[in-house]
């Protein structure tokens, strides 16, 4: 029940924010299992059954407590703008973390083994890319925080996506020679009171990008904390992370106008 009433509550506040559409009623989800080097995942797929022939498609990349609710209301978001979308399994199947210090434990095993963590990505992405109804030339990746960091090492692994966005994402790495594999262009969004990434991390992803020759946009909100996408992440910015309805507004409109320029409308 508790689950039911965050879900209802996530999604009025996604029409709210971003508008409702005719093909709401359209649109159909289901859960895909997959394995990775013999690790089984459970993804989430979302699409408009309304739509016929091939889309652009979206490979949605979670947050450190998994594919949960929020993770899928974005999925879906996504599914009413036209968009075919995947939510990639990091972690695997049944893998969901409670609370944040086993969140902490999670993604600190990706982020210990980026070897790996580019492996799921990837294998993401290629499921994505292959499904029907998918338009395989014209695809992109959206990462929430620790999804942020995964949607980077997509890129420095020279995944063919035609562009990136990351969202409060996390931006360190051993190997920042690697981004010159990326061919496609990067968004990256976040805002000004993050302490996850500040400002020494930010300008070390500039010159990861510029050395790289990839063409970024980096674009900052004012008095907007960590995980501000994200409406459980409460409303106190002292505590580091908090949900900004205005700034995941902007963000949602920021996104779609870089969709519109990778994929035309």
């Amino acid at each position: 029940m508790l689950r039911f009433h965050f879900r209802r509550m996530v999604m009025a506040g996604l029409v709210l924010c971003f508008g409702a559409t005719a093909a709401m009623g359209a649109i159909k989800t289901k859960t895909i299992e997959y394995k990775v080097e013999g690790e089984t995942m459970e993804g989430y797929l979302a699409w408009d059954d309304a739509q016929t022939g091939n889309r652009p498609g979206v490979l949605v990349l979670h947050e450190w407590k998994g594919l949960v609710d929020f993770t899928r209301d974005r999925a879906e978001a996504l599914a009413k703008l036209g968009y075919l979308a995947f939510a990639a399994d990091l972690y695997g199947k049944g893998i969901r973390p409670a609370t944040n210090d086993e969140a902490k434990v999670q993604a600190g095993k990706m982020r210990g083994d980026r070897v790996l963590l580019r492996k799921r990505v990837n294998a993401g992405l290629e499921l994505l890319r292959k499904h029907a109804g998918v338009d395989g030339k014209r695809l992109a990746a959206v990462g929430y925080c620790f999804g942020g960091m995964s949607a980077l090492e997509l890129a420095r692994s020279g995944g063919d996506v035609q562009g990136i966005v990351v969202l409060h994402g996390s931006y360190d790495t051993a190997a920042p020679e690697d981004m010159k594999n990326f061919k496609g262009k990067a968004l990256v969004i976040q805002g000004s009171l993050d302490q996850a990434s500040p400002p020494e991390k930010v300008a070390a992803l500039e010159k990861e990008f510029s050395d790289a020759g990839v063409d970024w946009q980096l674009v900052m909100y004012g008095g907007a904390a960590h995980a501000f996408t994200n409406p459980s992440a409460g409303n106190d910015p002292s505590k580091g992370a908090a949900y900004d309805a205005k700034a995941t507004a902007r963000s949602w409109e920021a996104m779609q106008v870089f969709f519109g320029e990778l994929f035309g409308k």
